[in-house]
C-alpha cells in the first residue's frame, strides 16, 4: 500500500525539558502535551545524594543548566524548562529568573522554570492565599514557603511526607490524602509540590471535592513551557487549563499583579504522614522535624 500520499507526520514543534537525574515520570509530562508538540528531555548529571536543599542547590547550578541546554540545541526546539520544582525555588525569585536567564543565554531560547510556572499560574487564576503539599523534608517545605511568600501568597495551611528519595513511588491515594489533610479554611487554590510526584489523573478529582483550584508541579511547568511558544496545554477539566472548569468554582479568570512580599517564611511546622513508597510503613521522624499541621497559629 502506497501511503506516500499522506505526505509525512505532523510538523511538530519542540520544547527542551530540563529534568533532575531522578526524574521518573516523562509519561506524565507528555499528557498536557498537544499532539503538535513534541518534548525532548534530557537530565543533570548523577550525584550521590538524597532530596534535601543541598541537592536542589547542585543540580541546579547554572552551568549544569547551561551544559543540559547545550545538549538539545542540535534539535532546535522552541523553548526550553526546568522541571524541577525545588531547584527552582531554593533560591529564591532572584534565584529562578537567574537560571532562566542561564538557560536561556545558550540559546538563545525563551526559558521557563516550574517554580516561576507556579506563580505565573496563580497570578493567572488571581489566587494570593494557597495550600502547599509536598514529598519533601521539613527544610525544603520551609523553603517553598519562603518562596511563595517572597512573591507575595500566602501559604494557609501544608502538609508533608518527609521523602528523600523514590518519590515516584507515591501513588495517587496518598497524594489525595495529603492534600485532604493540608487544605486549610481560607486556602483559594492547592498547589502539589514535585515533579516526580504524579498528580494528571488526582486533579480534576481534588478539584471537585476540594472547590478549589489545584494545580501541580508538572501541570504548571508544561503550562507554562506550552504558553512560551503560544501554545495551549490539555487536560481534563482542570481550572489552570479550562476557563469552564475555572467558572464553576468561582473565577473569572482575571489575573492579578504580583508583588513583593513584604513579610519572610512564615515557619510554619508540616506533617509527616506515611512514605507512600509503603503506605503502611510510617518515616522516623527526622531530627527537628516536629509532627503534626498548622494553619496560621492554631493547630488542626
Amino acid at each position: 500500500m502506497d501511503i506516500t500520499f499522506l505526505g509525512g507526520p505532523v510538523p511538530q514543534r519542540g520544547i527542551g525539558v530540563v529534568a533532575p537525574f531522578d526524574f521518573a515520570l516523562d509519561r506524565e509530562l507528555w499528557r498536557w502535551v498537544p499532539d503538535d508538540v513534541c518534548l525532548h528531555l534530557t537530565r543533570t548529571p548523577f550525584v550521590p545524594v538524597e532530596v534535601t536543599p543541598d541537592m536542589a542547590r547542585i543540580i541546579s547550578e547554572h552551568e549544569t543548566l547551561r551544559m543540559a541546554v547545550r545538549t538539545l540545541t542540535a534539535i532546535r526546539p522552541g523553548a526550553v524548562t526546568y522541571a524541577c520544582t525545588s531547584g527552582s525555588f531554593i533560591s529564591g525569585l532572584l534565584g529562578e529568573r537567574a537560571m532562566c536567564a542561564a538557560m536561556g543565554d545558550v540559546g538563545p531560547l525563551p526559558a521557563t522554570t516550574t517554580s516561576g510556572g507556579l506563580i505565573d499560574a496563580l497570578s493567572e487564576i488571581g489566587v494570593r492565599k494557597v495550600a502547599v503539599i509536598t514529598p519533601y523534608t521539613k527544610s525544603l517545605t520551609d523553603a517553598l514557603e519562603d518562596f511563595l511568600a517572597e512573591a507575595g501568597m500566602t501559604v494557609t495551611g501544608r502538609s508533608y511526607l518527609g521523602l528523600t528519595r523514590e518519590i515516584w513511588r507515591v501513588p495517587y491515594q496518598g497524594v489525595a490524602e495529603m492534600a485532604r489533610s493540608g487544605v486549610a479554611e481560607g486556602a483559594d487554590a492547592l498547589f502539589i509540590s514535585c515533579t516526580n510526584l504524579p498528580t494528571y489523573d488526582v486533579i480534576p478529582q481534588l478539584e471537585a471535592e476540594l472547590r478549589i483550584p489545584v494545580l501541580s508541579a508538572n501541570q504548571v511547568t508544561m503550562w507554562t513551557a506550552l504558553r512560551s511558544i503560544g501554545v495551549s496545554a490539555v487536560g481534563p477539566y482542570q481550572a489552570l487549563l479550562d476557563p469552564v472548569a475555572r467558572a464553576g468554582m468561582g473565577l473569572a479568570g482575571a489575573r492579578c499583579e504580583v508583588a513583593p512580599a513584604e513579610l519572610r517564611a512564615l515557619g510554619l511546622p508540616g506533617q509527616e504522614l506515611p512514605a507512600a513508597d509503603e503506605l503502611s510503613r510510617s518515616p522516623e521522624p527526622r531530627q527537628g522535624e516536629a509532627s503534626g499541621t498548622q494553619t496560621g497559629t492554631q493547630a488542626w
